[in-house]
């Protein structure tokens, strides 16, 4: 099983030590994985933006750099979901590398079923359902479905030594960011931002975590704004502490 490891823009420009988290699991679990140098953005931001032709040339390349991988892997489920969902639409056919892309979460509950441990974080922290993560690649169940509650993101959190994991009054609402909706609708989304942040403080928890950067990121500026003490880590780095 051979797996392309793909780095979001906005994890390496921002949050580089997820990227390197990231391949250090995966490479822990027996993951035979490698990362294309010469990869781009995945093209979410211009089609989030109405620009969905300027995403196109940015799918090509994805669809080339990636198509003799066995998986696509991230640890970002925002982009694994534009990617999943939106390219054999923009490409106008059948992806090869559509159907392959996971999040990094996904991958290790679903592809390698880890069931070891993992690292060590004896800390307690809160965990955030990030949108596209609950709603457009099943990681956690969402509540206006009335299914069976799961969580996978829980269950790998569940193999590191020392944590407890604690969930906020309506685990699977949104945080408020949305890429652009953020820009376009500042006021509600940082009203929604100050809501979702004071349910994850009054869990008790050190840290807020969850699977996309781009989640943790809002949430961190709004705390950081209403001089909150709460730290924040994505899933990945927690499970790999101490490998």
């Amino acid at each position: 099983m051979k797996v392309g490891l793909f780095i979001p823009c906005y994890v390496d420009a921002v949050y580089p030590e997820v990227g390197l988290a990231t391949y250090k699991l995966l490479k822990h679990v027996g993951v035979d994985v490698t990362y294309p140098q010469k990869q781009t953005c995945c093209g979410q931001p211009m089609a989030n933006a109405g620009f969905e032709k300027k995403a196109v040339p940015l799918a090509s390349k994805f669809e080339n750099l990636f198509k003799e991988f066995d998986y696509v892997v991230a640890p970002s489920v925002s982009c694994t979901a534009f990617v999943r969902i939106n390219y054999p639409r923009l490409l106008n056919h059948e992806c090869t590398t559509a159907a392959k892309a996971m999040d990094v979460v996904e991958f290790l509950h679903d592809v390698v079923k880890v069931s070891k441990p993992l690292g060590s974080f004896p800390h307690k922290v809160s965990l955030h359902n990030s949108c596209h993560g609950v709603r457009e690649l099943g990681l956690s169940s969402p509540s206006e479905m009335h299914v069976a509650p799961f969580n996978k993101i829980k269950d790998l959190l569940n193999l590191v030594e020392g944590i407890e994991v604690l969930e906020p009054e309506r685990p699977d609402e949104c945080c408020g960011f949305g890429g652009m909706f953020a820009v376009e609708e500042t006021a509600i989304s940082a009203q929604m931002g100050r809501d979702k942040l004071a349910r994850h403080i009054a869990t008790g928890a050190e840290y807020i975590t969850g699977p996309d950067c781009s989640c943790l990121m809002h949430l961190a500026g709004v705390a950081g704004k209403e001089g909150l003490d709460i730290k924040f880590k994505h899933v990945v780095e927690i499970m790999a502490s101490g490998l």
